[in-house]
């Protein structure tokens, strides 16, 4: 994927919000390689001339990760993927609801009876299926757990700015 100025046509990735976003990401790379982890693309902050100018961190991808890692329990809130394999689509839900978070999840399958069963089971606040981070105002967005309460974007979103009554009469 092509990591650059983010109003440049052909970059896919841009830079992450802020210095302290990249610190923090620039963090869990280090934890992740330090637990064991092995980054099999990535891996460390971009530097050279294209990108002194911002916070660039190309996509990476660790194998070798355990469930109990930070970075595949952590929200990370950068490009950061952690490849764990996995046995059947039962493991697959247990995992991944095995953590304090749920904001979002991917899921990549050629079969869709397998798409529609894990985005029902698992407890994320959007399921992804072949795509990530698809957005539109009109559909809500929000997490599970400790990702946060309420949503933003679509009804719900309005539903916020309400105040509801009930009216209790008695005749009699």
């Amino acid at each position: 994927m092509q990591v650059g100025n983010g109003i440049d046509p052909k970059t896919q990735i841009g830079p992450l919000v802020s210095e302290q976003q990249l610190e923090r990401v620039s963090g869990y790379l280090s934890i992740g390689k330090q637990e064991g982890a092995r980054a099999v693309s990535g891996g460390d902050r971009l530097t050279g001339e294209a990108y002194d100018r911002g916070y660039f961190v190309p996509p990476t991808v660790f194998a070798d990760v355990r469930d109990d890692m930070r970075i595949a329990q952590d929200e990370i809130f950068g490009p950061v993927l952690s490849a764990i394999p996995f046995d059947d689509i039962n493991e697959v839900i247990v995992r991944a609801n095995a953590t304090s978070f749920g904001l979002g999840s991917g899921v990549w399958t050629r079969d869709v009876s397998k798409a529609h069963r894990l985005a029902k089971a698992i407890r994320a606040g959007s399921v992804w299926v072949n795509c990530y981070q698809a957005m539109d105002p009109a559909v809500p967005f929000g997490g599970y757990k400790m990702s946060g309460y309420g949503r933003e974007s679509g009804l719900q979103h309005l539903e916020e700015y309400l105040n509801v009554k009930a009216v209790w009469i008695k005749t009699g």
